[in-house]
């Protein structure tokens, strides 16, 4: 079993070691924090803590899943199998093939990719009943920004029937809307919501957000199933927590719970799927959820030169003041191993496709 960890900084053997509860591990560009989340797998199963089978390992793409999975698989002896490693998504569909029907689902359903339920919405689109956001040319456009709807309505764990609560509770109290139009139009969404959750249900499918906040209903309504899953995962680790949603931590929140074995890795400053309801908040409430977590910030940076990151971190600073590094005190400067200097060079273009076109033949240039 390859647990060297002579190669490791300081900072990265202690992120390894600890297996004492909650561990937030803030983690810049170039750390080498794959290589830490993978260590800390390999050392959990060497040292006895937990088997290959009671350690879940999540992360966003299913190539970041693969590759992590490749490099633990390479680490332990032939035989160790029952890793989980995935996607949330994969992780959710796997759960709910299993277990959907303690929650009046089939465990034969269809998944449906965003192309996919447009179509359904499209050839339904009769059946929303609108008024006020009835679609009066195109309704291409209008139907992808229903759909974006919706998904951000279950990224923060929003079922129709809260929705459509929450439009009655305006109704009846005028809560900040004293106007009865703003009222309906509330309303005319929440119907909509729940006439396409309908639909989904009604044709067998669940799309990408109807696998986090089922399974997290699962958790949530059928106790004996949570516990289940709670003795299996002994320890939990999150890949990219930045780019998690309310439901998604929500989710690893309940499994973790009550050892709270649970281990995050992020960087504030490469958040890429805030569109999607993700939002560096998460990390901010993992310190207020778990006030006695351990810390560790990795600042040695193995892949740019000194000079490269101090201008990176100017820039950093200046588009976005509210980081976490302001917000919570942490370094997050991070320190180059190489000695020599980076070629900085400032390219202008006229647009965007011009600059992609440019980014892609200097990064040709360089391969060659």
């Amino acid at each position: 079993m390859d647990l060297n960890l002579d190669k490791l900084n300081k900072e990265q053997k202690e992120a390894v070691v600890y297996n004492k509860g909650p561990l937030l591990i803030v983690a810049g560009a170039g750390t080498g924090k794959t290589t830490v989340i993978t260590k800390k797998i390999v050392y959990l199963i060497s040292k006895g803590l937990a088997k290959p089978e009671e350690i879940l390992a999540v992360t966003f793409t299913d190539k970041a899943a693969g590759e992590m999975e490749e490099r633990v698989d390479k680490a332990l002896p032939t035989g160790y199998i029952d890793l989980w490693v995935s996607t949330f998504h994969s992780f959710c569909e796997r759960i709910l093939k299993d277990r959907a029907l303690d929650i009046g689902l089939s465990t034969n359903f269809k998944l449906l990719d965003q192309t996919a339920a447009w179509l359904l919405l499209r050839q339904n689109l009769d059946k929303f009943s609108l008024n006020y956001y009835r679609p009066l040319g195109n309704p291409t456009k209008f139907i992808h920004a229903l759909i974006s709807h919706f998904s951000r309505c279950k990224d923060q764990g929003i079922f129709p029937e809260d929705y459509l609560e929450y439009s009655e509770k305006l109704k009846t109290n005028l809560v900040d809307l004293p106007e009865t139009g703003e009222i309906e139009r509330v309303k005319e969404i929440a119907n909509a919501y729940h006439v396409y959750q309908r639909l989904l249900l009604e044709n067998n499918f669940l799309d990408f957000g109807d696998l986090i906040i089922y399974c997290l209903k699962l958790f949530k309504e059928r106790p004996a199933v949570l516990e289940e899953y709670r003795k299996r995962f002994k320890y939990i680790l999150v890949d990219e927590f930045q780019d998690t949603n309310w439901a998604q931590y929500e989710l690893m929140k309940l499994l973790a719970a009550p050892k709270n074995n649970l281990t995050v890795s992020c960087d504030d400053d490469q958040a890429i799927y805030r569109w999607r309801g993700a939002s560096y908040n998460n990390i901010l409430q993992f310190r207020k959820d778990f006030p006695k977590a351990k810390e560790v910030s990795l600042v040695k940076n193995y892949r740019s030169s000194q000079n490269i990151l101090d201008l990176s971190y100017k820039f950093i600073k200046a588009n976005d003041p509210d980081r976490l590094e302001y917000v919570s005190g942490l370094n997050k400067k991070l320190e180059s191993i190489q000695k020599e200097r980076g070629i900085i060079k400032h390219l202008y273009f006229k647009t965007l496709e011009d600059e992609a076109q440019g980014v892609a033949n200097k990064i040709i240039e360089i391969l060659k």
